[in-house]
């Protein structure tokens, strides 16, 4: 019987995962969650007084059988890991099923509040996170939220996720670093779309270079063949020109790359021609096998950190996390990091904020006093197998470290 196992309690029903680590078994019949309490051992004692557990919410979307359900179970054993090597026994892990729905989610985080949540991690949708942040509001409980929707975050709702105009302006100012000089892009003709297009011709405007040309194109099955023609006559256009366009910024993600990817080629753009740029949906293991965009640079994190998790999660748990599972992991990490301070101190917004920042699986990161992360992304090459780090993130000061040393 592992150590772990002693410390969660799920009511209900429970599996012992392999390894290190015993996994609560997470309900995917539909059915409401029950708490998940973890930390089962007795508080330790202060002046021979008990003291008073520190208790995390966590809001998924538990219940179900598709792939929200499963990601939020994955999620929700990152949470466990960090409990587990962190290894703080006044610390309690409350995780709630949010049902999928703002109101759900607003009802889960009034349970957790209610059985002392001090802080909750997720939700993991801008709508849901729109719903909890009054409730928390009301009870001065903060939101380390897991939507990447910008909108939700400050008063109390700080981000956890990459913001899309970060990821651009990362990407594009490495870009200029290297000698491009003018650029084009192609991004979905959605909300995503609608952020990165902007983003891209501030950042593009920031560091000194010149916006071509930006075509968007459609999310249905093979809808992207005019768009990208468009693009690729653009480019050959300006290869006469005294300023021909030397750089393509390619917004898509593992749904979209691999129906744009033979476009591209046929059009003449890609594979060494035009130096390609990615955003942040370039960062899944089967990205490589898009021939087109292998040589591309994109924004991400060291990809040793992510390595170095996904190996302990599947001893743990005997299974692949999915990606976002890091996020949760690294929220959990700040919350049990900033356990240790007195009641009332603990999840202020001057120690969330704290200058030093965090460092977790996804690099470092700071919390703003607006809600939103400043993340420190390095800049990889995409290969046929994974990508190559071509320049390090940022670091954080030593102190800033929310994980356990290892």
């Amino acid at each position: 019987m592992t150590s772990l196992w002693r410390k969660i309690v799920c009511a209900g029903v429970a599996a012992l995962a392999a390894g290190l680590v015993g996994a609560c078994a997470t309900n995917l019949n539909g059915s409401s969650s029950s708490t998940s309490a973890l930390g089962e051992q007795k508080p330790p004692l202060a002046d021979g007084k008990p003291q008073k557990p520190v208790r995390i919410g966590m809001l998924l979307t538990l219940s179900g059988y598709g792939p929200q359900a499963v990601t939020a179970k994955g999620m929700k054993q990152a949470g466990e890991l960090a409990l587990f090597e962190l290894d703080n026994a006044l610390v309690q892990l409350i995780v709630k099923d949010d049902r999928g729905t703002p109101e759900g989610a607003a009802q889960a985080a009034q349970e957790a509040i209610g059985e002392g949540a001090e802080i909750i991690v997720g939700p993991i949708t801008g709508a849901a996170t729109s719903a909890v942040a009054p409730v928390a509001r009301k009870s001065s409980v903060p939101v380390l939220t897991l939507s990447n929707d910008r909108r939700v975050a400050g008063n109390g709702v700080y981000m956890m996720s990459v913001l899309p105009e970060q990821e651009v302006d990362r990407v594009v100012a490495y870009a200029v670093s290297r000698g491009k000089r003018r650029f084009a892009a192609l991004v979905p003709d959605d909300a995503y779309g609608q952020v990165v297009e902007p983003a891209f011709r501030q950042a593009v405007q920031r560091s000194g270079g010149m916006v071509g040309s930006v075509g968007r194109y459609p999310l249905e099955a093979n809808a992207m063949l005019d768009p990208v023609r468009a693009l690729a006559d653009e480019v050959k256009q300006s290869a006469d020109t005294a300023a021909p366009i030397d750089a393509v910024l390619i917004a898509a993600g593992p749904e979209m790359l691999p129906q744009i990817d033979p476009v591209l080629t046929y059009a003449g753009i890609g594979g060494g021609r035009i130096q390609l740029l990615g955003t942040g949906g370039w960062d899944f293991p089967s990205a490589g096998r898009n021939g087109a965009f292998v040589g591309g640079w994109y924004p991400g994190s060291d990809p040793h950190g992510w390595t170095d998790f996904a190996q302990r999660f599947s001893r743990s748990f005997g299974q692949s996390p999915p990606k976002l599972a890091s996020l949760a992991y690294d929220a959990v990490s700040i919350a049990i990091t900033l356990s240790s301070a007195e009641p009332g101190q603990r999840f202020t917004p001057a120690a969330l904020t704290r200058p030093a920042g965090f460092t977790g699986v996804e690099g470092s990161i700071r919390l703003r006093s607006d809600g939103t992360p400043e993340r420190g992304l390095a800049v990889l090459e995409l290969q046929t197998f994974g990508g190559n780090v071509l320049e390090p993130a940022p670091m954080v000061a030593p102190d800033g470290r929310a994980t356990a040393a290892r």
